[in-house]
């Protein structure tokens, strides 16, 4: 069996060894209802604070800020309903791109239906939308501004500060979907005037069904799940207690190793990235090529269907996408690569490849070279069935 290289922590990356150690006393030992009142509930209560208190930190908010949940869909969905909800009387509009993750997209499919009305901002070929289109798209019943701080897809980094900064001169609520960049990237909340902030813990080396929701002190929102007391009131059912606790680990760990990640990742990214467009024709990258996330490289070939191309690096050990892991099956063009431009007939032969920290330049030089070798048969086949 060939040696995997894994090339999609966009979708989902490895559970870490030492958040697993930091995880397993929960199920065996200390597996008591934190909502309880003697000893055994009491440490499991504590050790969702001490996880509540880390993730705090590293985005410079105060724990009483962050609101566990099932992960960076129920974060956004969380964000977007309540805040539509609570602020009804002042107004029905909210403002979005069309770029965002189905998350967020479909979510404010749901409001649209149930009255509200949504302005979806165009982007440039880069993926960026511009704070001018959002400066004009604001009304006087603007209630939200829901822009995703680096796009799944194309890796694109949006100006998520200056975008806060002119919600709150408006006193609008700014929600960011952070899923892809949070434990990628810094942020840093207070400086880039975030009042709201979805993340998932799997997608930083933390276990899977675990996320976060940030919401600032003075922005109050309403419950999600109606029951008991938890988180404050307004999130109710036992917490997840062990992947709680996961994340906070993978939270710490992400943070104390993300400057020296980003400088690797930043270096084998642009690395694939050259080597790939020297050595194979008729390729183009989608997105930025540096404000983009540091382990994000995402191409469009043409004349082939990335799915092909897809099961062909698998059989060479090589784990990469077309796009979303959540639109996988789905057989229209991405609505990302829509959205900057690039054809229908292009955006089909796309492949995305997210890195991680122990990607070596011998590997990327495999990956290129499988790359060459596959896209080479998938249109030496295609122009057989032209001409025959």
């Amino acid at each position: 069996m060939k040696k995997m290289i894994y090339l999609d922590n966009a979708a989902t990356t490895p559970t870490a060894p030492e958040v697993i150690e930091a995880m397993l006393p929960f199920y065996e030992r200390r597996y008591g209802n934190p909502s309880a009142l003697y000893d055994l509930g009491q440490k499991s209560h504590d050790a969702i604070e001490e996880s509540r208190k880390i993730i705090a930190q590293s985005i410079g908010a105060q724990p009483e800020e962050i609101y566990f949940t099932a992960g960076g869909s129920e974060s956004d969905n969380w964000a977007l309903k309540c805040t539509a909800e609570s602020m009804v009387m002042r107004g029905r509009h909210i403002i979005t791109t069309k770029i965002e993750h189905h998350a967020i997209l479909r979510t404010c499919g749901y409001l649209e239906q149930n009255g509200y009305e949504i302005t979806y901002l165009p982007v440039n070929d880069k993926g960026t939308v511009s704070l001018e289109q959002v400066r004009r798209a604001i009304r006087p019943d603007t209630i939200l501004i829901s822009v995703m701080m680096a796009n799944n897809e194309i890796g694109t980094i949006e100006p998520i500060a200056r975008i806060g900064m002119l919600a709150r001169r408006y006193g609008i609520c700014f929600h960011t979907d952070a899923v892809q960049a949070y434990g990628h990237i810094p942020i840093e909340v207070n400086r880039m005037n975030i009042d709201m902030m979805s993340a998932s813990a799997h997608k930083f080396n933390g276990p899977k069904g675990t996320g976060f929701l940030y919401v600032r002190k003075k922005k109050r929102i309403p419950p999600f799940i109606h029951g008991g007391g938890q988180e404050s009131g307004v999130r109710a059912g036992t917490e997840n207690v062990p992947g709680i606790v996961g994340m906070g680990k993978a939270a710490a760990m992400a943070m104390e190793s993300l400057k020296e990640r980003m400088e690797i990742e930043t270096r084998m990214r642009d690395y694939l990235i050259y080597s790939v467009l020297k050595q194979v024709p008729k390729v183009r990258l989608n997105g930025e090529w540096n404000n983009r996330l540091p382990n994000n490289v995402d191409f469009c070939f043409d004349e082939l269907e990335g799915g092909n191309l897809l099961v062909m690096l698998d059989m060479d050990g090589i784990c990469a996408s077309a796009g979303s892991a959540c639109s996988s099956g789905e057989h229209e063009p991405s609505h990302v690569l829509t959205a900057i431009g690039v054809p229908p007939e292009i955006a089909r032969g796309a492949l995305r490849l997210t890195l991680n920290e122990k990607i070596t330049a011998e590997q990327i030089d495999y990956v290129t070279a499988c790359i060459k070798k596959n896209v080479t048969i998938l249109r030496g086949q295609k122009e057989t069935v032209k001409f025959t």
